[in-house]
């Protein structure tokens, strides 16, 4: 067989694999909050554009600092009003609300016809005034409030207020065990990482989909910032993609774009069905990558 006909047959297996990937994922995107107008726009232009591919919902963030937290309320309600997007799924986070204030916050959702939250605990800090709740708590009140679908967040590589995995674990399995429907992972570039975690989830008995964060990189310096800060794992292979690249978007879009493929590509093989984008607002690389494998609108 000539090279020819060799680079024929691998495009067509190539196609083939990706077809296959269309058939067997599913995708939700995570936005935050705009702050002011300017962003606003953005957000609506990235919703927009990302809505076409069908997601399995789109989720916005919830900030927990005491009067912040209306923004999210104000664009879940607009949302909500928006006849192409149906299912959204506001985040909740119990610190700096008392249980009276939650079930109000929850009642509401559930008279404006939510019927999905991710349900955190939320960054605590000095301010914070109910650090005795956690999100295992949050998850048993709105279920006492509705049959909410439930999203809970997850630690591959363990979140930094945790003394150790296994007590991770144990947490994430109380909110489970409370009624959570799944766990969303925080963004991870080691998809060994992420396959050892949910090998874990499943030795203790969590059955529910762990459904890996994908993180498309949109400022590497920026991104190092931020992994270090959550102490994510960025394999050296990728610090050597973006060497010498501060100057060069265009060519950054693209190495980001290949990273997520990549990662999907591998985790589908695994087994991973469902599949969890943290925009930042932007649909540009979230939308190219979901469009290199094989998804369309309908």
């Amino acid at each position: 067989m000539n090279s020819f006909a060799l680079h024929k047959n691998k495009v067509k297996s190539f196609n083939k694999y990706l077809l296959e990937i269309n058939k067997s994922i599913n995708i939700s995107f995570e936005f935050f909050p705009p702050v002011n107008q300017k962003m606003e726009d953005m957000f609506w232009i990235s919703i927009n554009k990302l809505n076409t591919l069908s997601p399995n919902f789109i989720s916005i963030t919830y900030n927990n600092k005491i009067g912040k937290n209306n923004r999210t309320h104000s664009i879940v309600k607009k949302l909500k009003n928006h006849k192409k997007i149906n299912n959204i799924a506001p985040h909740l986070t119990c610190i700096n609300f008392n249980r009276e204030e939650l079930l109000n916050i929850a009642h509401n959702y559930w008279n404006q016809g939510i019927r999905h939250i991710v349900a955190l605990r939320g960054d605590q800090n000095e301010h914070s005034i109910n650090s005795k709740m956690y999100a295992c708590d949050l998850v048993s009140l709105l279920k006492e409030v509705g049959n909410f679908e439930i999203s809970v967040a997850a630690y591959p590589e363990s979140h930094i207020n945790s003394k150790n995995a296994y007590q991770d674990l144990i947490y994430l399995k109380r909110k489970i065990d409370c009624g959570a429907n799944r766990a969303i992972t925080q963004f991870f570039f080691d998809t060994d990482i992420y396959l050892r975690f949910r090998d874990e989830c499943a030795a203790i008995g969590i059955n529910v989909d762990i459904v890996p964060g994908i993180l498309p990189i949109l400022n590497f310096q920026q991104l190092c910032k931020f992994a270090n800060f959550t102490k994510v794992h960025i394999p050296k292979w990728i610090y050597s993609s973006f060497e010498k690249l501060e100057k060069e978007p265009k060519i950054e879009k693209i190495i980001s774009a290949n990273i997520a493929i990549e990662m999907i590509k591998i985790l589908s093989k695994e087994g991973v069905k469902n599949f969890h984008f943290y925009t930042l607002n932007r649909s540009e690389i979230t939308y190219a990558i979901c469009r290199i494998i094989n998804f369309q609108s309908y």
